[in-house]
């Protein structure tokens, strides 16, 4: 698997320049081993400081999101060697990096993991109908979109994510979440919780501020933000669960906002019809122009969150204002 392959190499090299642990091993069904499942951390040991938290691979068939992280973490890596504002911003910030969720689905070539789980609907359903079938279901793992049993604990990968989430960013005065997920539409969105329900989340104003700084900054963004349930509400979303759960702590006072880059696959069927034969082609760019493409088109984005994470002081709403 080339893309655990890669993830292994920049494991290495990034050795004394950030913290790489692997926070899970998951076995894949008739394998000799479990594969792992890596977290790279870079800036301070205080987790009381704005984190920017960059997640992919947790749907196996989408791997450009874990393209686009890696891309990142090579952009990253590269920087360190010489930018003084990058090393001065992360003095400041943290960045963690979860490349690949589910390598066991990559591996596979499917959706879910590899008991036949969607990992974005296997966290605790809370009684929200959600969009019939693709909303999250528990007819059967052969169906996609399928939760898992009702009294079955959260799958391992899903568990270890949201226990690195809770770790990691849960003291943090502000942290994103960027989620990379494809297969869509024809556009690039960014969707912001809830995705169980219409009513709008507590932290509106808080959302609504960084995407107006969005526009600002980025006048040109392809970028259609909405909230998640106006495409289907899904029940057991995973960030709903942790979007709540950290609002859930009273005792450390600070945001977690997540937001998933659901990146228009549609477009490239459309450019290269015969990719849509198959289940990669689907999700992903075949072509070695429009994959690179892609890599380049994201990268603004992510520098930019890292940015509104280390500055989030000049633009997050005091809560004063914010029922407003």
């Amino acid at each position: 698997m080339p893309e655990l392959e890669a993830i292994e190499r920049l494991a290495e090299s990034a050795a004394g320049a950030g913290a790489i642990e692997v926070i899970a091993r998951v076995a894949r069904p008739g394998a000799a081993g479990p594969l792992p499942i890596h977290a790279f951390r870079f800036g301070p040991e205080d987790r009381a400081t704005p984190a920017l938290l960059v997640i992919g691979g947790v749907h196996g068939l989408e791997k450009i999101g874990t393209d686009v992280a890696i891309a990142f973490l090579q952009t990253i890596l590269a920087r360190l060697a010489w930018d003084a504002v990058l090393q001065d911003a992360l003095s400041r910030c943290r960045i963690v990096v979860v490349p690949l969720v589910n390598p066991v689905g990559m591996a596979m070539r499917r959706r879910s993991n590899g008991r036949g789980v969607d990992l974005m609907r296997n966290a605790p359903a809370n009684g929200y109908p959600g969009t019939p079938l693709v909303g999250g279901h528990r007819i059967s793992p052969l169906l996609p979109w399928y939760m898992g049993k009702s009294d079955a604990a959260m799958e391992p990968e899903a568990a270890a994510l949201a226990e690195l989430v809770e770790r990691e960013v849960f003291a943090s005065p502000l942290a994103i979440a960027l989620d990379l997920h494809s297969g869509f539409g024809f556009v690039d969105r960014l969707w912001y919780p809830y995705a169980r329900t219409s009513e709008p989340p507590p932290d509106l104003a808080a959302i609504d501020a960084l995407v107006r700084v969005l526009d600002d900054t980025l006048p040109n963004h392809v970028y259609h933000v909405e909230q998640t349930s106006r495409a289907y509400a899904i029940r057991g979303d995973l960030w709903d669960y942790l979007y709540d759960r950290r609002r859930a702590v009273g005792d450390r006072p600070g945001l977690l906002l997540p937001l998933t880059l659901e990146m228009g696959s549609w477009n490239w069927v459309r450019k290269n019809p015969l990719q849509g034969l198959s289940s990669l082609g689907r999700f992903n760019p075949i072509t070695p122009h429009r994959h690179r493409r892609t890599l380049r088109r994201h990268l603004p984005l992510l520098e930019f969150l890292f940015h509104a994470a280390v500055s989030h002081a000049a633009w997050l709403p005091a809560s004063s204002s914010r029922s407003r």
